[in-house]
């Protein structure tokens, strides 16, 4: 089994996609959806969302609360542009996670903004306000009800953390995992990932892959 943690928008073909998001659990109560559409309270892109996970089988999961797997079921685990999104008190119990769902020798790749290559535009441009937005450093406050419902529905959240290829591998390695490498754009030691983007957001992303010690 090949999994894809919190997929958003992207699951991916062939694989079984979890996601966190509260409007997941709005899909399997269309008329509540529905409601809330109408309403206003729902924006037309969670609408949308909320439709498109009923149509791709997006499965309600969260990898802090723990996953409904069974331990060592897993053959390749892949998230992208969520880690960083991770509390410091999340991220042990978030690759805690990923070891008991993997078998031994499994591959965990993770995806996340790259901190060098945000720096690397700055000296470039040497411009500031590009390089703190990049960082996503905050967001701003609800300031209604139906403001706040949006919010947590989206689940829009800052930048809790952020990485480059050494400090992603460290910290696998640091939490149990062997061999962890920073792969390029296209590359992957997941024997057949099938449809998975191995490029997904190349632009900002750095990718780093790691196995589960046999």
């Amino acid at each position: 089994m090949q999994i894809n943690v919190g997929c958003g928008r992207t699951p991916t073909n062939g694989w079984r996609n979890f996601d966190n998001s509260p409007s997941l659990l709005l899909s399997r109560i269309p008329v509540i959806a529905t409601g809330l559409w109408q309403m206003g309270v729902l924006q037309r892109e969670q609408y949308e969302f909320i439709q498109f996970a009923r149509v791709n089988k997006i499965i309600y999961g969260d990898a802090i609360k723990g996953l409904p797997l069974r331990s060592g079921s897993v053959d390749a685990f892949y998230s992208s542009h969520l880690f960083h999104l991770l509390e410091s008190s999340q991220v042990a119990r978030f690759l805690n996670e990923a070891l008991r769902v993997l078998r031994p020798g499994g591959m965990i790749r993770i995806a996340v903004p790259d901190i060098q290559k945000l720096v690397a535009k700055y000296f470039e441009s040497g411009d500031a306000d590009t390089l703190v937005a990049g960082m996503r450093l905050s967001t701003p406050r609800p300031r209604s009800l139906s403001q706040y419902l949006r919010r947590h529905l989206r689940r829009v959240r800052s930048y809790q953390w952020m990485y480059d290829g050494a400090s992603l591998s460290g910290l696998l390695r640091a939490h149990g995992f062997v061999n962890a490498f920073e792969a390029p754009c296209g590359h992957s030691r997941i024997p057949a990932p099938g449809e998975l983007d191995l490029c997904e957001r190349a632009s900002e992303s750095v990718y780093v892959e790691a196995e589960k010690p046999q």
